[in-house]
């Protein structure tokens, strides 16, 4: 069975959620996310860089949640939740799934990370007037990429919205998508909403 070495909250939600959309078994490992534990040669041994998700299958061993994305759609999908290879479409999907993670996730991060430092070292008014505005850029691409569509590829739910929906939800639950993207505000309403988030969401 699927093993996922998760924490509430953070990037283990993707492979959670594409689990419960497509009905597959999984169990969650909910670990220490201390700086002792994840220093651990143990827990090394399965993420080199301490961090999490981790996700393991049989003998299999892997990090990255994209990737993990990646894997359970070739392995488990059945053809569901992704366009037919080698489209445009498919491509359009990738292009989604790099922007969720990549583009959209570092400056959420950042300045997430920034604000949460600030009392015991004080804020850099560059960092995060640099991050605020890398980050609207990104939400005004969502925001054009979603004023006619209720998904971000052809109009069908898949791993793209699971990539960069956890990417926009999360900003969202950190207040950083105000009422000046409505779209954006609408699609994330629209993405709880569905019972596989629901479930993830409940499950971890």
């Amino acid at each position: 069975m699927l093993k996922i070495h998760h924490v509430k909250g953070t990037r283990g939600f993707r492979p959670i959620w594409f689990c419960e959309e497509r009905g597959l078994p999984y169990e969650i490992e909910v670990i220490d996310f201390s700086p002792e534990f994840r220093s651990k040669a143990e827990w090394r041994a399965l993420s080199p860089t301490g961090k999490v998700p981790v996700m393991t299958d049989g003998h299999l061993t892997m990090f990255e949640s994209g990737a993990m994305v990646d894997y359970l759609v070739e392995r488990y999908g059945g053809g569901n939740l992704v366009p037919e290879p080698g489209t445009a479409d498919s491509a359009l999907c990738r292009q989604w799934c790099w922007f969720g993670e990549s583009t959209f996730a570092r400056p959420v991060g950042e300045t997430s990370n920034h604000h949460r430092i600030a009392p015991e070292r004080g804020t850099v008014p560059f960092v995060l007037e640099d991050g605020w505005a890398r980050m609207r850029l990104c939400l005004d691409t969502l925001e054009g990429a979603l004023a006619d569509a209720d998904y971000l590829v052809a109009n069908t739910f898949g791993i793209a919205d699971i990539m960069t929906g956890y990417t926009l939800a999360l900003a969202s639950h950190r207040g950083m998508v105000s009422d000046d993207h409505p779209n954006c505000r609408a699609y994330v309403a629209r993405l709880s909403e569905r019972p596989a988030y629901q479930a993830a969401r409940a499950a971890g």
